[in-house]
Formats: C-alpha cells, sequence, structure tokens
C-alpha cells in the first residue's frame, strides 16, 4: 500500500529531480523559465511539432489507438512508467486532480494521455494494474505503450529523448505538456508548481478554441 511516508518521499524526490531538469539534467526542451514568472501555470513553448501523428500505439487493454485519432479536442500527456517508486505517482495523482477539476468535460471535451517511457516492460496489462492501483478515471483518460522507437518518435514531437538513471532505470520527464485539438503543442507545465485548476481551465479554453496566457503573459492562440 502507498502511505503518507511514500507519498512525501515521493514529493521530496520528485522536488530534487525537477532541480535536475531546470539545470539541464533532464533532456527536455522547448520553454522559457525566467525565475520571476508565476509557475503555476504553463510555459509557451518554442518548436511546433506535431504530437498527434500517424502512429499507433497499445492502450492499457490492449487495444489498437492512433494518435492521429485523438485529433479534434485538446489532449494533456504526461510521460510515466509502471514500476516507478515514486515521481510518476506523483505525477498521476496530479492528473487525478485536474480530471476532479474537469468533471464530465475528461472524455466528452478532453483528453489525458500517459505515455510509458518504459515500453520493453511496460505492455497493457502493467499499465492496466498501474491505472487501477492509482484509481485513475479511465473516462477519456488512456495509458499507451509501444514499441521502442514508436515512444522515441512520440516523444520527439515534445522535444524529449528517453534516458536512463545511473541505476539504469528510466529517467524522468516531470512536466505536463497541453496539445491542440490541432496536434500541436500549447504549453508545458512543471509537474510540482501548475495548479490542478490552471490546467483544467486552459484545456476547457482550448476545447472551445479561446486563447490560453502563458506564465508570462503572453497569449498563445488555439487552432481547433
Amino acid at each position: 500500500m502507498y502511505s503518507m511516508r511514500d507519498a512525501v518521499s515521493a514529493r521530496i524526490t520528485l522536488a530534487l529531480a525537477l532541480i535536475a531538469v531546470v539545470a539541464g539534467a533532464v533532456t527536455v526542451g522547448g520553454c522559457n523559465r525566467p525565475d520571476d514568472l508565476d509557475e503555476s501555470g504553463g510555459f509557451a513553448v518554442s518548436h511546433a511539432a506535431d504530437c498527434l501523428p500517424d502512429v499507433t500505439l497499445l492502450n492499457q487493454n490492449g487495444q489498437r489507438v492512433s494518435l492521429l485519432s485523438l485529433k479534434g479536442k485538446p489532449v494533456l500527456f504526461d510521460f510515466i512508467y509502471a514500476s516507478c517508486p515514486g515521481p510518476c505517482l506523483v505525477l498521476t495523482a496530479r492528473m487525478k486532480q485536474i480530471a476532479n477539476e474537469l468533471g464530465p468535460a475528461l472524455g466528452k471535451d478532453v483528453r489525458f494521455v500517459s505515455v510509458s517511457v518504459d515500453p520493453e516492460h511496460d505492455h497493457p496489462r502493467e499499465l492496466l494494474t498501474y491505472a487501477n492501483n492509482q484509481a485513475a478515471n479511465l473516462d477519456g483518460w488512456l495509458f499507451l505503450t509501444g514499441t521502442p522507437k514508436q515512444i522515441d518518435d512520440v516523444m520527439a514531437g515534445f522535444n524529449l529523448s528517453r534516458a536512463s538513471e545511473a541505476d539504469m532505470s528510466p529517467d524522468h520527464a516531470l512536466e505536463f505538456f497541453l496539445v491542440a485539438p490541432n496536434g500541436r503543442e500549447l504549453l508545458q507545465y512543471l509537474g510540482d508548481k501548475a495548479t490542478a485548476e490552471r490546467i483544467a481551465s486552459d484545456m476547457e479554453r482550448a476545447a472551445t478554441g479561446k486563447s490560453v496566457t502563458a506564465s508570462d503573459g503572453s497569449v498563445v492562440k488555439v487552432t481547433l
């Protein structure tokens, strides 16, 4: 059972890892993060790759899902792996908070996607077990895996690449990524800084084609 002590430890681990992210130790790129910005919101990105390409992955039920088919609604991405001892659990818990804020809009107007960064070990069964253990709302929330090349291709669209820690466990991408209905990335959020309310609001605005505001005050247009 995941105890309160484990939760505290996970948050400490996440905070330390985020320091490494800011220092450039994790291969996450594309956003600008001056120290004086409001980190409760999202950071505008400088690249414009299609994050919903014609790549077919497997969901937690073993069903084939084309990322291309997800176009038309905003999608919030994160990258996790089922055997992660802490940080991924914190990210998933934050996703659950966002889901609670969205209510019935999740699945109807917006979607969540959690992609495994450990496809060598994370098969549909492992992802389903992980999702169930975390009490994830699978209405509109997909947990996806595929071949290592497929995962690498998907991550490249977010300016990410897979790497390993010193103990050979998968490295973490400790951010959330909001993709517009047209498949282009809108904003990136720091995993332990952005609030569930802010992300849910951005997703609801994006679903109706309204612009969203980045943490630096810039306005990011949404293309449906």
